[in-house]
């Protein structure tokens, strides 16, 4: 029987990854992987115990092939022909390039009131600076993970 992990047991830890040069979708995999707490020995799929993420430089992320230009993102209004669909390349010119981001690691959790939760973990920043130097966040390097991680 796999044992339960009381909230009082649960601990979050906050890291911080360095976004610059780095490949949306993989590092959109394992933020949603850390998120979910599945890199802990005591991952429980309906429990929230993930942890915190905090993303430098969001402007400098890069997609590998030609996916800046050609990749679509649709959402649909409710309303017969309401179909909206947007580009990488036009959130960056609408300086929302958080966006990208943030839609790659969203549509990588699971549905639901859960995903939300874990989603609100996910802290993203232009620049160096970050108002969580107080909570001690663990760097991770993820460019030397993989060298497929960077462009």
């Amino acid at each position: 029987m796999t044992p339960f992990t009381k909230k009082k047991d649960i601990k979050n830890d906050w890291y911080i990854v360095n976004a610059e040069n780095l490949v949306v979708g993989r590092l959109a995999a394992y933020i949603s992987k850390v998120l979910r707490g599945k890199n802990k020995t005591k991952f429980n799929p309906n429990q929230d115990n993930g942890d915190f993420v905090i993303v430098t430089n969001v402007e400098k992320l890069k997609f590998s092939g030609k996916k800046f230009f050609n990749k679509k993102y649709y959402k649909h209004t409710g309303y017969p022909g309401g179909i909206k669909s947007t580009t990488p390349f036009e959130l960056k010119n609408k300086n929302k390039t958080q966006e990208v981001l943030k839609f790659a690691v969203k549509r990588m959790l699971p549905g639901g009131p859960l995903a939300k939760k874990q989603l609100s973990k996910l802290k993203m920043y232009f620049g160096d600076k970050h108002p969580h130097s107080s909570q001690n966040p663990i760097e991770i390097n993820f460019s030397k993970l993989n060298r497929k991680n960077s462009i």
